[in-house]
């Protein structure tokens, strides 16, 4: 049986059998790789001509699509075993990638990877779920399609981007949960790399940073924070940042939960001595404080605001 193994992260690279094929005409490029990231429905023929040639007519656009097809079979239509199946099912009116034509595609095995541990956080993985999403962030070797630019392509390199994104944050919490304290600093720096501002990471890097014992690392990597906000978003660290600047400070990490849990803002752990607790506890009643005076300064300046305008 004639296995197909497509990439589409980075850029297109197309294996049969693990033979590298050549590289293939650039309209070609974009229909298969398109047909790949819809794979589950079939489409119209008129539909992927206004996709792929938006510029021409109609009747221009269907014959572009006839020739760009035929070299496409030429190329990836191989015979996928003893039935006779192909990669492409060709209709008169309808083009698809055959459902259960023998391909490996990152992008698929990266979805489902997603799906399986999709719903949970992550402290709640499996050592299953949590392999998978090892495996599928590995997959991940650039974005999807680099260089690409067209619209369609665009939305899809956001989506699957958001779905890395989200699949290295639950590994992180799994990594904290699991004392894997290295990896999850690995994972926070792949994800600063495609959102430097992004401060919930930031927050969790310094956590773990701490929780591994360097102190010096986590006062850094708020440096980094306060730089990276103040660069990209022209904004100052949240109360909530802050709040755990200081318990770093005062090296009272150790039993403080990182972000609010579903039921309200993390409660003490069972294990944390009383003293240390009730010093955590002051700090957060303090940030509090800060933030319902604040809120309660936003407020009076909307209504003085609403109240000129009458």
């Amino acid at each position: 049986m004639t296995t197909l193994g497509v990439r589409l992260f980075r850029k297109l690279a197309v294996d049969r059998d693990g033979v590298t094929l050549p590289d293939f005409e650039s309209r070609a490029q974009e229909l298969f790789s398109y047909l790949l990231l819809y794979r589950q429905r079939p489409h119209r023929r008129e539909a992927l001509a206004d996709v792929l040639w938006p510029e021409n007519d109609s009747t221009q656009s269907k014959k572009y699509l006839r020739q760009t097809l035929w070299h496409l079979q030429g190329i990836v239509d191989a015979r996928t075993g003893p039935d006779g199946r192909r990669v492409l099912l060709v209709e008169a009116d309808w083009i698809q990638i055959d459902p259960v034509a023998d391909i490996w595609l990152d992008v698929a095995q990266f979805e489902q990877a997603f799906a399986w541990a999709q719903g949970g956080a992550g402290r709640q993985l499996d050592l299953r779920s949590a392999q998978g999403l090892r495996e599928a962030v590995c997959l991940y070797q650039g974005d999807l399609l680099e260089g690409w630019q067209q619209d369609w392509c665009l939305f899809e390199r956001e989506r699957l981007q958001n779905i890395y994104l989200s699949m290295l944050d639950k590994l992180m919490a799994f990594c904290e949960d699991q004392h894997q304290y290295d990896d999850g600093i690995a994972y926070g720096a792949s994800i600063l790399r495609l959102d430097r501002a992004r401060e919930r990471t930031h927050r969790q890097l310094m956590r773990l940073h701490a929780l591994a014992g360097d102190r010096t690392a986590a006062l850094r990597q708020y440096a980094r924070c306060v730089t990276m906000l103040a660069e990209e978003l022209d904004v100052s660290p949240s109360h909530r940042t802050i709040a755990l600047l200081e318990r770093i400070r005062a090296d009272h990490v150790e039993g403080a939960s990182p972000e609010p849990t579903e039921a309200g803002i993390g409660t003490t752990s069972p294990v944390e001595p009383l003293p240390e607790a009730l010093g955590r506890l002051r700090q957060l009643h303090g940030v509090l404080s800060e933030f319902q005076d604040q809120l309660q300064q936003d407020i009076r300046a909307v209504e003085l605001s609403l109240h000129d305008r009458r």
